[in-house]
């Protein structure tokens, strides 16, 4: 299966159809009158489609097991034409688009099943999917194109030469995926003045996002928060604890993160991680969604 572990859980919805033609009005009279002999074929039905949807996994290998949280069918009837709708609902990491399109072909077989001894010209067609909602590509084009960023390693052993960065290189690879053009990239001592004075030169460069990457570890010499706090104009805990969230996730260590999020005018700045996952984890947590600030910080507007 494809790996969705990187994936933040978000609401998913999808809607699909398939469409039952029976070959005389005799078999859509008996359905409106319940005298079908094997019982009510829309109730009948949809408890078939319910069963369906949750044992698509089962039957499809690749189907990743979620947590189905709505399923919703309808029946309209056209002439000849029974149109099922089927809407399936869930807050997970991935899609529903299969289980729907499942469940509809479910719910159109059983009524194949109940209706063929009274009528041999039954036809299913136009299995397909009509919505989706939910996931990134909701949100991937609504966020800016234009957007700066500056990468900033704070780290006493790379910069002295003894160390390869690799966390702000993962940095530098999420960003490129969400269209960010990278300004300039620095690697320098976890020193207070230094971190501070590299990030007022990129605010008043007119960067439109600044990333720190090490120095937020515990240790007396991780001193990146220490040195942007005081020149944050507010604090975003939100993204924080979104950072915090996601690691917790994922391993018991994360709650001992010392991310930092916050804003200088209208430059957004994040202290994350030093080691490559933390640094990597932290940005597939708020990328891209968390680009939705440059829409609504004041002067930041592009309509």
């Amino acid at each position: 299966m494809v790996d969705i572990t990187h994936k933040s859980t978000t609401l998913r919805t999808a809607i699909a159809q398939a469409v039952v033609k029976v070959s005389k009005p005799e078999t859509i009279s008996a359905i409106e009158n319940d005298t079908v002999p094997k019982g009510n074929v829309f109730a009948m039905s949809k408890a078939a489609g319910l069963l369906g949807v949750k044992r698509t996994p089962d039957i499809l290998p690749d189907c990743h097991p979620l947590p189905i949280e709505f399923t919703g069918i309808e029946y309209k009837i056209d002439g000849l034409e029974i149109t099922i709708l089927f809407t399936v609902k869930t807050i997970y990491k991935t899609g529903v688009e299969v289980e729907a399109m499942h469940g509809a072909s479910v719910v159109a077989l059983n009524m194949y099943d109940m209706l063929k001894p009274i009528d041999k010209g039954i036809e299913i067609h136009a299995i397909k999917l009509l919505t989706k909602k939910g996931g990134k590509s909701d949100f991937r084009d609504k966020f800016r194109k234009d957007l700066t960023a500056a990468v900033v390693v704070c780290s006493d052993s790379i910069s002295a030469g003894h160390k390869e960065d690799k966390a702000g290189k993962a940095i530098i690879t999420k960003l490129k995926t969400c269209d960010i053009t990278l300004s300039e990239y620095v690697i320098i001592p976890d020193e207070k003045e230094i971190i501070q004075k590299k990030a007022k030169s990129f605010e008043k460069q007119g960067v439109d996002l600044i990333i720190y990457t090490g120095g937020t570890g515990l240790s007396g010499r991780d001193v990146t928060p220490e040195a942007l706090i005081p020149i944050l104009d507010r604090r975003i805990p939100g993204i924080e604890e979104a950072i915090r969230n996601y690691g917790q996730d994922r391993m018991p260590f994360a709650m001992l993160s010392r991310s930092v999020a916050g804003t200088i005018n209208n430059t957004l700045l994040l202290a994350l991680p030093g080691s490559t996952n933390g640094a990597k984890e932290s940005m597939d947590a708020i990328f891209p969604s968390v680009l939705h600030i440059f829409r609504i910080l004041k002067g930041a507007r592009h309509d």
